[in-house]
């Protein structure tokens, strides 16, 4: 599974249309490279978001294993970029996790000392960066910027000078708030909806993850998905919100196995399974991205331990899916990242020879 530049410095883990039964026309799939991507394995293309026009943003590791962001126009063309003050070495570099509707992107850097920055990127290619107040300036320490609304709000999470993890919401105009979950030893920021409202999770001091969203007024309301498990490492994860207050995510219950879930804005869950999960320990389902109709993608791991992805309509019906020349070994397979409006996927899947490639996934 790819990490993320904040997962590989700071080392912490966690990180569609409505189907129609007997609809004739069926979901087409565009594979893409960024330029400059890396062949060998564990290199390759990431896509990690989408945005209403059909823009993909994600990164890519080349062949010194150094990260590089890009931007794929609904046209097809790649713009490959670099924040300034990003570092070239191995595991440093520039990553793009999430682009708005006015194709502004928000992601993070790691510079030549693997310290975490967060940067924003205007539709005209124009870079700003920053640092949330308390932000570590050490190896594995910064900012981690993941999820950004139609306002240019972004929220993200940061680590502190003794490797703690906290939230952040910056606003457009680039004022940054830092939050902690009550009670919380960890606390990560992982999606804003259109309202400013964030979901994420905490960590206890049992090493159990707990779901939280908060609201724009910096009120916060935490969760836990009925089934979920409360031993070290085992919990609920709030991994995407969308404009209503909805929220999907996964949960890990008392075996570890994955189950997704979603949240209604009134704080109703209903977990689901895709088919073909499998039963064990760190196989299951995981709830990924939610667009504004209601539909989730995200993916789930068979019993043989590769993944493929799935689509969860409104209504609760599931589909499942794998990009072609995806590979079927463990920790190989199909990868579904985000899901826009009008119900296309962006992604990336790893092939047999462990190199990861970008999707889109048309309906």
């Amino acid at each position: 599974m790819k990490k993320s530049i904040g997962t590989l410095v700071a080392c912490f883990c966690f990180l569609f249309a409505p189907g129609t039964p007997g609809q004739d026309k069926k979901p087409t799939f565009t594979t893409f490279e960024a330029p400059g991507a890396g062949t060998a394995a564990f290199q390759g293309t990431w896509a990690t978001g989408i945005n209403t026009a059909g823009a993909i943003a994600g990164d890519y590791l080349d062949a010194s294993n150094a990260f590089h962001a890009f931007v794929r126009a609904a046209n097809g063309t790649i713009t490959t970029f670099d924040a300034p003050g990003a570092g070239t070495g191995a595991s440093q570099g520039t990553a793009a996790y999430s682009i708005n509707t006015a194709g502004v992107i928000a992601g993070a850097y790691a510079d030549a000392s693997t310290v975490l920055h967060g940067f924003v990127r205007a539709a005209d290619g124009a870079i700003a960066t920053f640092d949330a107040p308390g932000a570590g300036t050490d190896a594995g320490q910064g900012t981690d910027a993941v999820s950004i609304n139609t306002a240019g709000a972004i929220a993200g999470t940061y680590i502190d000078a003794s490797f703690v993890s906290h939230g952040f919401v910056r606003s457009a105009s680039g004022a940054i708030k830092t939050f902690n979950a009550t009670s919380a030893t960890a606390t990560y920021g992982l999606s804003i909806d259109t309202a400013g409202a964030i979901a994420g999770y905490y960590l206890d001091a049992g090493n159990v993850s707990h779901g939280f969203v908060r609201a724009a007024s910096g009120a916060i309301t935490t969760f836990n998905a009925p089934g979920a498990g409360t031993g070290a490492y085992q919990g609920t994860v709030g991994a995407s919100v969308n404009t209503a207050g909805t929220i999907t995510g996964y949960y890990f219950d008392a075996s570890s196995v994955y189950q997704g879930f979603v949240r209604a804005a009134g704080g109703a869950i209903t977990t689901f399974n895709a088919p073909g999960a499998g039963p064990s320990a760190y196989q299951g389902t995981l709830g990924g991205s939610i667009n504004t109709a209601g539909a989730i993608t995200g993916n789930y791991v068979d019993a043989s331990n590769a993944y493929h992805g799935f689509e969860r309509a409104g209504g609760g019906a599931i589909t499942t899916f794998k990009v072609p020349g995806a590979g079927k070994g463990a920790d190989q397979g199909t990868y579904a990242g985000s899901i826009n409006k009008a119900g296309a996927i962006a992604g990336y899947y790893i092939d047999a020879g462990n190199v990861s490639h970008g999707f889109l996934r048309t309906p």
